[in-house]
């Protein structure tokens, strides 16, 4: 299925993460899935690009500033049961952030079941550019967000 996945920063502090989640329970919005990364990955990540590809996007010097910075705010990539409102929510509390859409897949809870999926991403040439997921208890399916290049064929694949 595909989803549109919200993803922004918070600062590097206690008490940050309680408040976000705060505001959708106070509105009855339930967060689905949630990863957080320390953002200074993810600007590391874009300097590497950026050395791949040679293009410049901005100095080393400024990258290294940016990476520095961004080790105060983390990287929050999550799914929420109202999209809209969250999105409101957010827009409402001066948050800055971006949707893009994603899929999501309901997996068996069982060795194989990841493999197969992510096999048939590469069997298809599309790239993953991040993939998380959850895991309720041994009985349950497991729900998994993938992030690939190209949406559109995705969601052909996995008839979402």
């Amino acid at each position: 299925m595909v989803r549109m996945e919200i993803s922004l920063f918070l600062r590097n502090v206690p008490g940050e993460l309680g408040r976000l989640s705060s505001l959708f329970s106070d509105e009855n919005v339930n967060i689905d899935a949630l990863t957080i990364q320390d953002a200074s990955s993810y600007v590391k990540k874009l300097f590497e690009a950026r050395g791949k590809s040679l293009k410049r996007i901005a100095s080393v010097a400024s990258y290294n500033s940016m990476r520095k910075d961004s080790a105060e705010f983390a990287l929050i990539r999550l799914l929420v049961d109202q999209t809209d409102k969250a999105v409101n929510l957010l827009s409402k509390n001066d948050f800055i952030f971006d949707t893009m859409p994603v899929i999501t897949l309901e997996l068996e809870n069982k060795p194989g079941s990841l493999a197969a999926v992510a096999n048939k991403f590469g069997e298809e040439g599309i790239n993953i550019n991040y993939v998380y997921g959850t895991v309720s208890s041994p009985d349950e399916k497991c729900l998994f967000v993938f992030c690939p290049e190209d949406i559109d064929r995705a969601a052909k694949i996995f008839k979402t």
